[in-house]
């Protein structure tokens, strides 16, 4: 087994991001089924001990399903107004379905500004650190509804990234719709390998980073090794693993080789 893997099996405090994509159906609509089994499997990862954050997207995606829009919005008011009633809605579903796990969840929604301040950004520690501490899994989203381009994390890769680094994070983990990163499209190209671990974010494996590859989320592949070099810089590890196959969450924190492993920078202690 890879030394970098079996490190993994020491991680404690964890930050697991998810995209809207993995939380939605082709319809718009949520997959319950899929949110009830990250659900279990996140309060048995607490249960085990380790200190879990959520980061889940879908705020704006629950909004547009129940205003009945026909589209996502493209104007930042209906963005916003969708936002405020979708993250309402989810947090709402998050609740039970954690509850019936006996898991307390708590919402934290945080903007650009907030972790750029030095003063807010300890605070915003703090808060996780205590929430963290009492055995509560925060589930952390951008505040899209007042985030404006100045303040915006633009995407959850980013926010999840951040969040890792203000909490001083051992892990973090980005599910999305594919296993990894490759060496180029496995959607286009039947060669694409797999790149298990990647110690150094070269030009090579920039250019294997594609677009966005759905209409639901905001973030592609590029957005995740832009992550990838936020957590790198603060000494954080970093796994892409698919979010179809939610059990490879143990595995991943098992040492097992799943996904993309992007190794953080180690730091001196001087």
């Amino acid at each position: 087994m890879n030394q970098y893997r079996v490190n993994l099996k020491n991680k404690n405090r964890i930050v697991i991001k998810i995209g809207s994509s993995s939380l939605t159906h082709e319809t718009g609509r949520l997959n319950l089924y899929k949110m009830d089994q990250l659900a279990r499997i996140l309060t048995d990862l607490r249960n085990q001990g380790k200190e879990i954050v959520l980061v889940s997207s879908g705020a704006i995606a629950v909004g547009v399903e129940r205003l009945r829009l026909h589209e996502r919005p493209k104007t930042i008011a209906i963005k916003q107004a969708a936002a405020a009633v979708g993250q309402a809605a989810l947090m709402q579903i998050y609740e039970k379905l954690f509850g019936e796990y006996n898991q307390q969840v708590a919402q934290v929604l945080l903007t650009k500004d907030v972790v750029k301040h030095p003063r807010r950004r300890k605070n915003t520690e703090n808060t996780f650190c205590a929430l963290l501490k009492m055995g509560v899994i925060p589930i952390v989203n951008e505040n899209d509804t007042v985030a404006t381009e100045e303040i915006e994390f633009g995407d959850n890769d980013t926010l999840s990234a951040a969040v890792a680094d203000v909490i001083k994070a051992d892990l973090l983990i980005l599910l999305s719709d594919i296993d990894g990163l490759y060496t180029c499209d496995p959607r286009l190209d039947s060669k694409a390998q797999l790149l298990s671990v990647i110690t150094e974010i070269t030009p090579e494996v920039e250019a294997a980073a594609g677009g966005a590859g759905s209409s639901l989320g905001t973030g592609g592949m590029a957005t995740k090794i832009a992550a990838a070099k936020i957590v790198g810089n603060a000494g954080i590890d970093m796994v892409i693993a698919n979010a179809e196959k939610l059990n490879d969450l143990y595995a991943i924190i098992n040492g097992e080789e799943v996904g993309s492993l992007f190794i953080g920078k180690p730091h001196s202690n001087m």
